[in-house]
């Protein structure tokens, strides 16, 4: 089978696509990150991991390449990563007590072509105290995730609901990425090791 490569810095993707058994190299994609003139936040994620996945590729056209990228959207506006501490305040603040979309596409390039997924998941935050928004921007942890918070983290306190894919909050989608991999000559479950007793050779 192909190797595959993760187009993507992130630790928390990285750690997704270990827990699905893949064997990968990390080779992150720095590509410009703006959003176009009235781009919809569904077009831009789609946009942002194919362009990662596809510049990755160019380099590496024997491989299987992932890209992926994660928006949080309140009323219809992105919300990046925060600039300082006093935009993730703010940014929390604005999350507080109100249901926002987590849009995360994931890209698969084989052979310079293309196949995406998109998942939308609502996530609901409970009303925030000052001094715990406080608190957690001096944690540092709002400093690099989109939306100000980390799900899988200390901001996993502040939800109070969620309706769709955790692992796409987090930053992959576990099952449109399985399909993608698939799909590309790569089932991941074909490679998950054998459970063995010690003794028996078989599972208790």
């Amino acid at each position: 089978m192909r190797a595959i490569i993760l187009a993507s810095a992130s630790p928390r993707r990285a750690e997704l696509l270990r827990q699905m058994g893949v064997a990968f190299e990390v080779r992150p994609a720095h590509i410009d990150e703006t959003p176009l003139a009235d781009e919809l936040p569904e077009d831009y994620v789609l946009r942002m991991a194919r362009e990662k996945a596809l510049t990755i590729g160019q380099r590496a056209p024997e491989a299987i390449v992932l890209g992926s990228d994660t928006s949080v959207v309140l009323d219809g506006n992105i919300l990046g990563k925060p600039e300082d501490s006093d935009d993730a305040e703010e940014t929390l603040k604005s999350l507080s007590g109100s249901t926002h979309r987590v849009l995360t596409a994931v890209a698969a390039v084989v052979d310079g072509h293309a196949e995406e997924r998109l998942v939308t998941t609502e996530v609901r935050f409970r009303a925030l105290r000052p001094d715990e928004i406080a608190a957690y921007v001096r944690s540092g942890e709002p400093m690099d995730k989109a939306g100000s918070y980390g799900i899988q983290g200390l901001g996993g306190i502040f939800v109070e609901s969620l309706h769709g894919s955790y692992s796409a909050v987090v930053g992959l989608p576990l099952r449109e990425t399985a399909d993608l991999l698939a799909l590309a000559g790569y089932p991941v479950w074909t490679t998950w090791p054998l459970w063995q007793d010690k003794e028996a050779g078989g599972p208790e």
